[in-house]
């Protein structure tokens, strides 16, 4: 089932105790970030509250005792927007207190998981997200009845295989 965007808010603000995001895509072309990776590739300093706004959502999730979790594919060469996202977006977003979590892809190597991003909250709603060619967000879509039990195991495996954000940016 296709969500509206007020029906995807809802959900995301609406889950209980986990969330957890597959993320493969290597460019998002999302409207809100255009000119803060623009900034980035002209060799700005990241503004000092750069993302704030999912900064506070992120801290008030963890003040309630959720987890938010994202493992994210990285593959070599990294694109514009892989490094513009590594510096200037998932710093502030562990120091919020989100699990972000990579799996960096050598050139050639092949990851055994799924080539889709999706959101699993609470163990049992599966949200996909589509993109187009660009990296622009095409579609959120609520999975009916899907198989939990592949969810939960992609899941568990992209979470074995990657290192924790700190870890991989000091060896990076």
């Amino acid at each position: 089932m296709r969500l509206t965007d007020d029906q995807w808010e809802s959900v995301f603000d609406g889950f209980g105790s986990s969330a957890f995001r597959l993320e493969v895509q290597q460019t998002y072309a999302m409207s809100d970030e255009l000119d803060d990776l623009d900034l980035f590739l002209s060799g700005a300093p990241r503004p000092a509250n750069y993302n704030e706004a999912w900064h506070d959502y992120i801290r008030g999730h963890v003040a309630a005792g959720k987890t938010v979790q994202r493992v994210k594919l990285i593959r070599r060469p990294y694109t514009d927007y892989t490094r513009f996202l590594m510096e200037w977006g998932v710093p502030g977003n562990v120091a919020a207190g989100e699990d972000y979590r990579i799996i960096d892809v050598p050139l050639g190597e092949h990851v055994e998981l799924p080539d889709q991003d999706f959101w699993l909250f609470d163990e049992e709603l599966v949200i996909r997200l589509d993109f187009d060619e660009a990296g622009g967000l095409s579609g959120i879509e609520r999975i009916e009845q899907p198989d939990l039990g592949y969810y939960r195991q992609v899941r568990d495996a992209g979470l074995r295989r990657a290192l924790p954000f700190r870890d991989w940016h000091a060896g990076a």
